[in-house]
């Protein structure tokens, strides 16, 4: 999602557990021609504590924040939004049957957005909110006046309401060609990989193939994607690299 954005630098942040995986797996990520770091989450703070502890990342700019276990399949529309953005927030609104499990919010005819409410028992709208969202360089310095909820966290909730109060909340609606799947469950994991199994088996293509991503938005030249793919193991997706990329 971030790198089919134009977004090539990324801070990637996880448990202290969890976060030597990602650094063993992923690297630097020049390889795909974007450059990774790392920082660690010591407890879980909530999602509004990341943008605290990615400030030195961030550095007062502009920046993308998705949540890692948050799946988007079509056009987000994020490089335009990006290629457009002139301030304040903007959030995603995706259409639910049930929307009393999510963050829900309302849009004006001006693109603004009129209202959130967190996990309501009677939703104004079934626009639930995705975990994929676009701020200014004020979003540290409000996430640090944010009271912490009930449960002990900085909740994105009241980061977005924070811009709300301020007019500075904008949203984006994503049609019925994209697919977005929460899987932070075993089962909606579950859920999600046998959706992209049967995408990937109907259209004979991958989904997120970091390398054609990488080679697609030019972030990489072929004589270096084939050097990546030359270090691969012989493996049904070396074969799919070699064929997708190389031809």
């Amino acid at each position: 999602t971030l790198m089919s954005g134009g977004v090539r630098d990324i801070c990637l942040i996880s448990s202290p557990h969890d976060l030597p995986i990602f650094q063993r797996v992923l690297g630097n990520g020049h390889q795909w021609g974007i450059d990774l770091s790392y920082e660690v989450q010591p407890e879980p703070g909530g999602i509004a504590q990341a943008v605290i502890i990615g400030e030195s990342f961030v550095k007062q700019e502009p920046f993308v924040l998705v949540l890692g276990d948050n799946i988007f399949y079509g056009q987000t529309g994020l490089k335009s939004l990006i290629s457009n953005f002139g301030g304040g927030a903007a959030i995603w609104g995706y259409r639910v049957q049930d929307p009393q499990r999510y963050g829900v919010i309302e849009i004006d005819s001006s693109g603004l957005v009129a209202s959130i409410e967190e996990k309501p028992d009677n939703p104004k709208s079934d626009l639930a909110v995705p975990g994929l969202y676009v701020y200014d360089g004020t979003a540290v310095s409000r996430a640090k006046d944010l009271t912490p909820s009930d449960r002990g966290e900085l909740e994105i909730t009241d980061l977005n309401l924070s811009f709300l109060d301020d007019g500075q909340l904008s949203a984006v609606e994503l049609g019925r060609d994209v697919t977005w799947m929460d899987s932070g469950t075993h089962e909606s994991l579950l859920e999600s990989s046998a959706f992209i199994a049967a995408i990937e088996r109907e259209h004979g293509q991958k989904v997120a193939c970091l390398e054609e991503v990488a080679h697609k938005m030019g972030f990489v030249s072929r004589a270096e994607i084939s050097e990546t793919i030359e270090k691969m193991p012989q493996s049904p997706y070396r074969t799919y690299c070699e064929r997708s990329i190389l031809g």
